[in-house]
């Protein structure tokens, strides 16, 4: 990036346009330089080579963190084995963590790292070590010091994204210096129960096995978290993934500024239309799709053969007041926070509710006060270099977004489907932050109609992936 480079809305990084909003940075080129200096180590342990949940949260860090970590992501430790999940032409687990845009190599000294699989922890000299664990439902992290660590036995693939990426998270809020217990605690929760009375220690809190999964779902918006629910299911040990029907609903095209936030997207795919983009993903992935190319309005009617299951991850809020306007049965919808403090805030609810879409987002839409943040350093250095006023409040009028904070909603959400199938609790209300995620608040569904968005059975046994998908 040159001195005079002249950025627009669509090209920002969305992590960079932290550092321009705190005002720590001066132009986008210090911003930039201080996000090169961030890298991440990752340690792969024996035990991933028998565990598809495992592998699940080493590629969701490896995705999340180049996304994150732009001085790049180091990846060591057993990784010539079979790969258990589906990704690309891969078979091996060290192809799919190159695919994603890891790095081979022994981690450098005193970066961060993320320890994964394996009984005994590596020796470290880092500040910062952590790691990531899981049994059934419940997922979490740990300082790698204290030696805590579950028994890893039940799979459970949404629990793997979750571990990947709370990882990434606390190693993000560690490198970032604005959380001084960042790697200092342990944080996790139950997926089966997302509860805050629920210790996501508890043996008790495994949760069922996964022998039934999604089979239908519209899914309202495919940028950040569109993609990162994919991303999940796409992970899901389906038997029969042709059995699997996704509507995809979005207008836009993929710009550089997905490629921050966004789990499916890549440099070689930006200019396609996202619904076209995704629906080759989960085509090749084995996946049946249908694809619907304008806004979300409650102006149509769900088909009597389309998903009744809506997946929402929009941020415009008249779309979301339209949500339970068109017929679907469940609609399970989720929202990230905005800002240098609130961007790793999460908050999803499903409808029916004890409050309507209509009522909890009303008829106006909201667009964030850019004013003060327009008069930062960084925003004042691209005026100068030809910026004019309007780009440079648009510039400051878009959120800040990280795609780890995607990846654990995403967990959440996907959880709350699969449940959802499973007869399951139920919950119309899931609100928190990766900043205190021990704070947050989660309210069970009150009673109504019975419904099952349609199932088909899972692969039970851990095995070689079989899927193609090409990137």
């Amino acid at each position: 990036m040159t001195k005079n480079a002249v950025i627009g809305p669509d090209e920002l990084h969305r992590h960079l346009k932290l550092v321009l909003d705190t005002g720590e940075a001066g132009s986008l080129e210090e911003a930039r330089r201080l996000f090169d200096s961030y890298r991440l180590g990752i340690v792969v342990g024996g035990s991933v080579a028998h565990s598809p949940t495992m592998q699940a949260a080493v590629l969701t860090a490896v995705n999340t963190g180049r996304r994150s970590f732009l001085g790049g992501v180091s990846v060591e430790g057993t990784l010539d084995v079979p790969l258990l999940v589906p990704w690309g032409r891969c078979r091996i687990l060290r192809e799919a963590i190159v695919d994603l845009g890891g790095v081979i190599a022994d981690c450098a000294p005193g970066i961060p790292r993320i320890v994964m699989g394996g009984k005994s922890p590596p020796p470290t000299d880092a500040d910062f070590a952590v790691r990531a664990t899981f049994d059934g439902w419940r997922a979490g992290v740990a300082p790698l010091h204290q030696g805590l660590q579950l028994p890893e036995r039940q799979e459970c693939i949404p629990a793997g994204v979750l571990a990947g990426a709370l990882g990434v998270s606390e190693a993000f809020q560690f490198v970032r210096g604005d959380n001084a217990v960042a790697g200092r605690r342990d944080v996790g929760l139950s997926l089966w129960q997302p509860d805050k009375a629920i210790n996501w220690l508890d043996a008790g809190e495994l949760g069922p096995k996964l022998e039934r999964l999604p089979a239908n779902a519209w899914i309202i918006g495919l940028g950040h978290l569109g993609q990162a629910f994919l991303w999940t299911l796409g992970l899901l040990p389906y038997e029969s993934p042709e059995e699997v029907n996704l509507v995809l609903q979005d207008f836009d095209e993929l710009v550089e500024a997905n490629d921050s936030t966004s789990l499916l997207t890549t440099r070689a795919i930006l200019g396609a239309k996202k619904t076209r983009a995704m629906a080759a993903w989960c085509e090749l992935r084995g996946f049946c799709t249908s694809i619907v190319e304008r806004k979300f309005a409650g102006d149509f009617v769900v088909a009597g053969d389309e998903p009744r299951v809506a997946l929402c991850g929009v941020d415009n809020a008249l779309a979301r007041a339209d949500l339970e306007d068109v017929g679907f049965d469940r609609v399970i919808e989720a929202g990230l926070g905005a800002g240098t403090q609130e961007y790793l805030a999460f908050q999803t609810h499903t409808f029916p509710a004890s409050r309507t879409a209509r009522h909890r987002w009303g008829t106006e839409g909201h667009r964030p006060d850019a004013d003060a943040v327009a008069e930062n350093p960084a925003y004042r250095s691209l005026a100068q270099d030809g910026v004019d006023d309007c780009g440079i409040i648009t510039l400051a009028g878009r959120t800040v977004g990280a795609s780890f904070v995607g990846a654990v909603t995403a967990a959440v959400v996907i959880a709350e489907l699969i449940r959802l199938g499973l007869g399951g609790p139920r919950y119309e209300l899931v609100d928190g932050s990766l900043r205190s995620l021990e704070l947050r608040q989660a309210v069970v569904c009150s009673d109504g109609p019975p419904f099952n968005p349609g199932t088909t059975a899972a692969t039970l046994e851990p095995g070689p992936s079989t899927a193609y998908m090409s990137r």
